[in-house]
């Protein structure tokens, strides 16, 4: 069942909590950990659900042990992401690892990307736009909303909808980005 809330002050902190320990249990493996996803942006409804960017070198070796040894469960199936339509980059420039939290722990989904690739900077960069733009933010947020109250219980339906939107959001995006010489900022854990 989708349900989508309105924002929540303790995300910020969940967050900093769930990357605190990821970056213990990671050490140097994770370049980088940060809160990405509609719970990281300031006033965005969103599903009650943390999203985590873990970036690394690589996508082989010893990713899946070093995730399970701190209770995170490998979603096999999800190997990569949704390749926006307007993209020329290779197929490995989408790949990525998901783990999720286990039921006994508070729902997260750790994204695990390779540092620099088309994926990590989408993530990012559509965080930060919204961050800086909160009427695209609110808007987004709606539709959210109303694709939760038509599709609560058809996660394709809702997922094959708002990709296309998230497209639309990262074309704006992409030119704030050349306009104001966006960069990601430091890690978040």
């Amino acid at each position: 069942m989708i349900e989508v809330v309105e924002y929540q002050e303790r995300w910020p902190r969940e967050f900093a909590k769930i990357g605190s320990t990821l970056r213990r249990a990671l050490g140097d493996m994770a370049k980088r950990i940060d809160h990405i996803g509609s719970t990281s942006v300031p006033g965005l409804a969103s599903k009650d659900l943390i999203d985590v960017q873990v970036a690394v070198d690589s996508l082989d070796g010893d990713l899946q042990s070093a995730f399970e040894a701190t209770g995170y469960v490998s979603f096999p199936d999800a190997v990569s992401d949704h390749r926006p339509p307007s993209s020329t980059s290779d197929d490995a420039e989408w790949e990525k690892r998901l783990f999720v939290a286990p039921p006994s722990r508070r729902r997260t989904n750790v994204h695990v990307r390779v540092l620099g690739r088309a994926n990590f900077r989408y993530a990012l960069l559509f965080r930060d736009y919204l961050r800086s733009h909160p009427q695209a933010a609110a808007a987004y947020g709606e539709v959210k909303r109303l694709l939760a109250r038509y599709h609560s219980s058809d996660r394709e339906a809702y997922v094959l909808i708002k990709d296309p939107v998230c497209d639309v959001i990262m074309s704006a995006a992409e030119e704030w980005a050349v306009r104001t010489g966006w960069q990601p900022g430091p890690s978040g854990a």
